[in-house]
């Protein structure tokens, strides 16, 4: 089992001031595979203040530095992909294959992103005789989950980086070696001291001495629209920038105009991916009334077809445990909910997947005639778990769409002109049409209960500056 108890502070490995073991749990067979120590303010006011110290210098760097920088970093992180993938799926049992093509990737793609917007970026611009001028924020404090880790934490870091910042990161105590491992990335790579920190630990011991922190000038968190209010209510004292990408509820609206098969197979795929834990998953499908039970069909049969494996040797395709025990129990608590609430279960359902004793493996399941109102429609379950609605024209699509606290993600196939249509009446963050994947460049973030600001490109890049207008600079 990996000791794993330091963190890194001012270009580092420190012991914790008060050491607080916690177990790394495997969820693939419930073992402990590593232990970390849980920090507590001292820790957090430490790293603050390794921040608070080189962020003069560091925000004083050139363009030219922080390219250089990124490059550098870019380097040691291709070199270490292969132990970041198997860290992810040993942490919160994403099945290699998917740790290898899609979470280890997705971290690299942010600091390519990140420096391929600094090499161009006009941090001045005039208007008439004042100087409009970026800078960088401060001291960030990062909060990120366990469910797409290395992806939450470099789409915030890169961009910090880049913009020069320096930052304190608590990544999820249930999935922190990846994080660990990016650490010796950035430290290898050159990264001045004090300027990238990482403190393990809680909510309740770290993540509200960072977010009520008075030298923490920003707080970036992703996660819980729960644990997101807590973030932003602790950091209000101190009115420092708040950004929090948070839960979803993603409506997936098949239009009449659709291929029904072939939108259900393709939507019932993009519910399960990660074990179904994403937060922009579409996890309510909307289809005509009319075509309700021909749907639910296509779709129990896909999700039956759907393999659950051991993540060490998973195939392509098929989907691991869920992160946690807790977790685990979770989705059982909604499926019941479901039944009991009166939804009609057409695949999966309650225990564990067959073949597993041990292990937090959930059965892909799949409820049909759903109202909005059932608890499985309204809240967000973060297992592979969908739910089948149905509407009866277009305006009742997106009135249901629309009838959510949150507003992540939506998704909508059908002929192009109905579908952006459809699209524009939604009232979310971003919207996929006609099976469209992710873009780097667009902003990532929601409406509603789902958020505020946005990562990603650009937008995720500016989040990290602030505006300063200088009057009179040209005359």
């Amino acid at each position: 089992m990996l000791d794993r108890t330091q963190f890194y502070i001012d270009g580092a490995w420190v012991e914790p001031a008060v050491p607080r073991p916690h177990h790394v749990i495997n969820p693939a067979n419930d073992a402990p595979i590593a232990t970390i120590s849980l920090g507590g303010p001292d820790d957090v006011a430490r790293a603050v203040a390794a921040a608070k110290r080189a962020f003069p210098a560091f925000a004083a760097t050139t363009r030219e530095e922080r390219i250089a920088l990124l490059e550098r970093i870019i380097t040691g992180y291709q070199a270490r992909m292969g132990d970041i993938a198997a860290a992810i799926s040993a942490e919160m049992g994403a099945p290699m294959w998917l740790a290898g093509a899609a979470h280890a990737p997705s971290g690299l793609g942010h600091f390519f992103k990140a420096l391929e917007i600094l090499k161009t970026y006009e941090f001045d611009r005039d208007m008439a005789s004042t100087r409009i001028r970026r800078e960088p924020i401060g001291v960030v404090g990062m909060i990120t989950p366990w469910n797409w880790p290395i992806n939450q934490i470099a789409c915030k870091v890169a961009p910090a980086l880049a913009v020069g910042c320096t930052m304190i990161l608590k990544p999820s105590e249930n999935a922190p070696l990846d994080a660990m491992i990016l650490a010796e990335i950035l430290h290898e790579a050159g990264v001045p001291k004090g300027v990238f920190n990482l403190v393990n630990g809680d909510g309740l011991g770290v993540g509200q001495a960072l977010s009520s922190h008075p030298d923490v000038d920003m707080m970036s968190f992703t996660g819980s629209t729960r644990a997101g209010v807590l973030v932003q209510k602790a950091a209000a004292d101190t009115v420092k920038r708040v950004a929090l990408e948070l839960g979803g509820k993603s409506a997936n609206i098949i239009l009449p105009d659709a291929d029904l098969a072939r939108a259900v197979k393709s939507g019932v795929a993009n519910c399960f991916t990660n074990s179904g834990q994403s937060c922009n998953a579409p996890t309510r499908m909307l289809v005509p009334a009319d075509r309700h039970d021909e749907a639910a069909d296509i779709a129990a049969a896909v999700a039956s077809a759907v393999k659950v494996m051991d993540p060490a040797n998973a195939e392509r395709g098929a989907i691991g445990p869920l992160s946690s025990r807790l977790q685990f129990d979770r989705v059982q608590t909604y499926i019941h909910k479901g039944m009991a609430e009166g939804a009609r279960l057409v695949a999966g359902g309650l225990g564990r997947a067959e073949g597993f004793n041990q292990g937090c493996y959930a059965r892909p399941t799949v409820f049909a005639a759903v109202n909005n109102q059932m608890t499985i429609a309204r809240e967000e379950i973060f297992g592979p778990v969908l739910t089948i609605l149905p509407y009866s024209d277009e305006e009742d699509a997106v009135t249901i769409a629309n009838d959510t606290p949150y507003g992540l993600s939506g998704y909508v196939s059908g002929s192009p002109d109905a579908a952006r249509r459809v699209a524009e009446r939604l009232r979310t963050g971003n919207v996929h049409l006609n099976g469209a994947g992710m873009d780097l460049n667009a902003p990532f973030g929601g409406y509603k209960q789902s958020g505020l600001g946005r990562e990603w490109g650009v937008f995720g890049f500016e989040e990290y500056l602030e505006v300063k207008a200088i009057m009179g600079y040209s005359v």
